[in-house]
């Protein structure tokens, strides 16, 4: 592949993923927002713990085949499509086995997770389980061909199903079970979408040589998967058991919202990085050099996100979840911070390690987090919900330090150079935090603070363009994700 349509084809995928994401977080925050007006933090909590469940039986299912057939340098089309059917077989009988598991034992299950009396909810909203078989292998093989504009179409429709379906069935006073029938609605159109739109469409062939050599690089992916189940959800599993529904869902709601701001940014990253660095996994310097462009060009936009929600949390609480969830703002501003420096420094590492056909890594990364995690957790929830919230949010750098050391052991990544090449952006966030601070000293009236992050932007934006080659890549960007029309007119 020459490489100037290889740089070509990242740009594109990256304005498809990118306006994907874009969209798709900001009708499903939109949902969230009214939703949070409607239904009590208990719902959101109950449909914490469902997606818990949900997630931690996913991850068996799919066994990181998607990630293999990402990766995998195929030697034709019908071994690409072999490989295809035997993960699509694989996955969905591994989904009728685990939903069966959770039906026999749903009033068990139901009183781990905290939620006695639920068991049957449960049952019915796992139905998801065999539903995602029919979309998870299409899903993977239009992100190995960088078709990223069809998951646009697939992903914009699908998410407004449940924004039509979920709000509606929550005005009627179905509390918890508007959000179940919303997923469930769309997890139904995807699989009938993607299996009639997909070229590669499920057959009858099955080989288990393939599985077993799929499971040869699945197996630690897998294993990885579940390392990372446990760092995210460990503290919804401790607030559950521990605390009450409504902790829960105040918590988890407040840290969804801010993961969908950020995701605005990382959810389009991702896929094509992962995508990029595998492609030029044999070229060290072009490898490094795309990893660090991603990371400054992503540290331009979360940095000031991360900073800006801190700063704000009230009027940013009050405008994603409403008056009644006051108490939420100081979990949104702590979260948005620590996530900032997550992000940047840490969250893709592990595209790194994966791309470099090296999961192993990740889990080694996951391991050690989770032994300083998992006591950090339940040590600060004796001492009740706060202590345990800014715990949970801070513990995360640790994660961020052995990421660094690592990258720099193993992978050949200087950890001065991964500082020193997000610097301008750092410099520039300071300079806006300590502008923004002292806006905030004038008054914490509605009006100026929507004016005072308006005057943050314009600052930190100003101190940016200070530096030449943050100008120039900036600039280059919007060159590129904005169409050619545009761009020519604007020259």
């Amino acid at each position: 592949m020459e490489e100037k349509e290889f740089n070509k084809r990242i740009t594109n995928a990256t304005k498809w993923s990118s306006l994907t994401q874009v969209v798709s977080k900001i009708i499903t925050p939109l949902t969230n927002m009214i939703l949070a007006r409607i239904l009590a933090p208990e719902a959101f909590g109950v449909i914490a713990t469902i997606t818990m469940i949900i997630s931690f039986t996913d991850m068996f299912t799919d066994a990181g085949f998607q990630k293999y057939l990402v990766q995998r340098e195929f030697k034709n089309v019908k071994d690409k499509y072999q490989s295809a059917n035997v993960a699509f077989w694989t996955n969905f009988i591994l989904s009728l086995f685990l939903w069966a598991i959770i039906i026999l034992f749903n009033n068990q299950i139901a009183m781990l997770v905290g939620n006695p009396g639920l068991g049957i909810v449960i049952v019915i909203a796992c139905i998801q389980l065999p539903l995602t078989s029919f979309s998870s292998i299409q899903m993977a093989l239009y992100r190995r061909s960088f078709d990223f504009k069809t998951l646009f179409t697939v992903r914009i429709i699908g998410i407004v199903i449940p924004f039509l379906v979920t709000i509606p069935l929550a005005f009627f006073g179905l509390s918890y079970w508007s959000l179940i029938i919303g997923m469930i609605s769309m997890q139904i159109f995807n699989a009938i979408f993607l299996t009639l739109k997909s070229k590669w469409k499920p057959n009858l062939f099955y080989d288990f040589k393939i599985l077993k050599q799929m499971l040869s690089f699945s197996i630690w992916s897998l294993i990885e998967s579940i390392s990372i189940w446990f760092t995210v959800w460990i503290d919804t599993l401790i607030i559950g058991y521990f605390l009450s529904q409504y902790y829960l869902g105040l918590y988890k709601t407040s840290t969804i919202m801010v993961n969908s701001l950020l995701a605005l940014v990382t959810a389009a990253i991702v896929p094509v990085l992962f995508s990029t660095l595998s492609r030029l996994q044999n070229d060290n310097n072009k490898f490094n050099s795309m990893y660090f462009k991603f990371q400054r060009l992503v540290s331009v936009l979360v940095f000031p996100m991360g900073v800006g929600v801190y700063l704000y949390s009230d009027l940013a609480t009050q405008l994603m979840l409403g008056n009644q969830w006051s108490e939420a703002s100081s979990i949104i501003g702590i979260w948005a911070l620590t996530s900032a420096i997550m992000i940047v420094y840490g969250q893709f590492c592990s595209e790194v390690y994966r791309a470099k056909g090296k999961p192993k890594l990740s889990f080694l990364a996951q391991v050690l987090h989770l032994i300083v995690l998992v006591p950090t957790v339940i040590i600060a929830a004796k001492y009740g919900f706060w202590p345990l919230v800014f715990a949970r949010s801070w513990i995360r750098t640790q994660f961020v330090a052995v990421h660094l050391i690592i990258m720099k052991l193993v992978m050949k990544i200087s950890i001065f150079k991964t500082f020193i090449n997000v610097l301008p952006t750092m410099i520039s966030v300071l300079v806006m935090g300590l502008f923004g601070y002292l806006l905030i000293k004038v008054s914490d009236n509605v009006l100026w603070s929507i004016i005072s992050i308006f005057l943050c932007a314009l600052i930190y934006f100003g101190v940016l363009f200070l530096f030449p080659k943050m100008r120039k890549e900036i600039m280059s960007l919007g060159k590129g994700v904005l169409p050619q029309k545009v761009s020519k007119n604007r020259s």
